[in-house]
């Protein structure tokens, strides 16, 4: 679970938050139309980790062929994920979810009129196993910063293009402007961080993305969000990207925005991940601003073994066993990146022999892992130093970080983006006291308080951000 929270950087995918795993015995059978018909619509439970709360939705439909079901992820803005129902009878109902080898079976409990009322079952995933009980209907969280229509603004469906990939997002024009006419006004490009997001950047039920969208268009900035590869309305294979695939569709997104030929300036705002893309923008001199919340400006490498040790440290690990742990990590990262293409699955194995520490075993199967796994993007990231972008950048940054942010750790990126600046009147760089990764107000920052936040999204970064952007002085 930690090595998956640190590859993610923000994220909490769903082979990590759903990482259950199961068969219910004596459920038999197949789909029989003599079987009480299961309703059409939504059934949602909660998955509970122990470390994390996530919604589950499964969408049942009475078709010709027997009954169809799809899997929605509410908290993460997936949605659609395709099921197999396997065998459903008067009661029990099995399901498959092959794409993310995961299944779920459960006990169907009727009401007086022989309707479901109830299942009572198991998710399954990754070998393991945890409850998860469903009830008719969709899960509702409370995020009052979510924004809703009739909006005071225009928005637009758009396209762009890199290469063979399409991507699809949505253009916010500032309140009182419908595009169509004069320039002179500004225009943001988002970038969300690591793992395949939606243009709302959408996560637990919170959509930062379009909270900044609404409140820029509200203070007269543009901007434009877009679905990553293979998410949404994008097309593009998931599995091919890297960081440099990531900033190259940005750059496609940013060199959209300039040829519509209605903007005085274009910049790139970037979260976790996409704020270290900002950083490599603007070390490119491909921006006039950019501003980076969360971005790492140190090593991917750094950046790993940070959030491990601050993950074990709230986890309430010995300081002694988390010492142990990121140590052998950070050789571990080292071996990998030295040898990325000819790696020997026995090295984790010796690096952790000769440590001559003792930690327990479901960490060292964590640590071979790091080594062993196959991952692009990992590999990308892991050798990626922003630092050698962050030195040239020209352009005026704005970067923020929250106190409380265990993925991207203040102090040490937030030290070495000054150090590497310097004292440029036209920057802004700022740690917000009592926000975490997300930039919401927390207590600890640990990202299982994520989904009981009811705030997207702090105000006074918000104000911080407009603020700045319409500071800088007109080209």
């Amino acid at each position: 679970m930690i090595l998956s929270q640190a590859m993610k950087m923000k994220k909490m995918i769903l082979a990590l938050c759903l990482s259950a795993g199961l068969y219910p015995g004596g459920i038999i059978g197949v789909y029989g139309q003599e079987n009480p018909a299961m309703p059409d619509g939504p059934w949602s439970g909660k998955v509970d980790t122990g470390s994390l709360a996530m919604n589950l939705t499964f969408n049942f439909e009475n078709s010709g062929d027997g009954l169809a079901c799809t899997l929605d992820s509410p908290d993460q803005g997936i949605k659609g994920i395709e099921a197999i129902v396997e065998a459903y009878m008067e009661d029990s109902v099995r399901v498959q979810m092959p794409s993310i080898s995961a299944s779920y079976g459960g006990r169907i409990t009727r009401d007086t009129n022989g309707m479901p009322e109830r299942i009572e079952g198991v998710f399954s995933q990754a070998g393991m196993s945890l409850p998860l009980n469903l009830e008719p209907g969709t899960p509702v969280r409370y995020r009052p910063q979510t924004p809703a229509p009739p909006y005071p603004y225009v928005t637009e469906e758009v396209t762009f293009r890199n290469g063979d990939v399409e991507l699809s997002g949505t253009l916010t024009w500032p309140e009182g402007y419908d595009g169509k006419n004069g320039t002179g006004i500004t225009a943001v490009l988002m970038v969300s961080g690591s793992g395949q997001q939606n243009r709302d950047e959408e996560i637990f039920g919170h959509k930062p993305f379009a909270v900044i969208a609404d409140w820029l268009a509200r203070h007269g900035i543009a901007s434009l969000r877009y679905d990553d590869r293979g998410v949404g309305k994008s097309s593009g294979n998931p599995e091919t990207i890297d960081i440099m695939s990531n900033m190259e569709d940005a750059l496609a997104g940013l060199g959209y925005l300039e040829s519509l030929g209605k903007f005085q300036k274009t910049g790139v705002l970037g979260h976790s991940e996409g704020g270290t893309i900002a950083f490599m923008i603007g070390g490119l001199g491909k921006a006039d601003f950019i501003i980076s919340l969360a971005g790492a400006a140190v090593s991917g490498r750094q950046i790993l073994v940070e959030q491990n040790d601050r993950f074990l440290e709230l986890s309430g690990i010995p300081d002694t066993v988390t010492a142990s742990y990121c140590s052998i990590l950070d050789k571990l990262l080292e071996y990998r990146i030295a040898c990325k293409d000819d790696r020997n699955s026995d090295v984790a194995d010796s690096i952790i022999a000769n440590a001559g520490a003792v930690i327990p075993a479901y960490m060292a199967e964590n640590l071979k892992s790091v080594y062993d796994t196959e991952n692009r993007w990992i590999d990308s990231f892991i050798t990626l130093d922003p630092r050698e972008y962050i030195e040239v950048t020209k352009c005026p940054v704005f970067a923020a970080n929250g106190s409380l942010d265990c993925q991207v750790i203040a102090e040490s990126n937030l030290g070495t983006l000054r150090e590497l600046l310097g004292n440029r009147p036209e920057d802004f760089i700022r740690e917000y006291g009592g926000l975490n990764h997300l930039f919401q107000h927390c207590k600890t920052g640990n990202p299982t308080e994520y989904p009981e936040i009811t705030e997207t999204f702090a105000t006074e970064v918000l104000s911080d951000i407009t603020g700045w952007l319409l500071s800088l002085p007109e080209e």
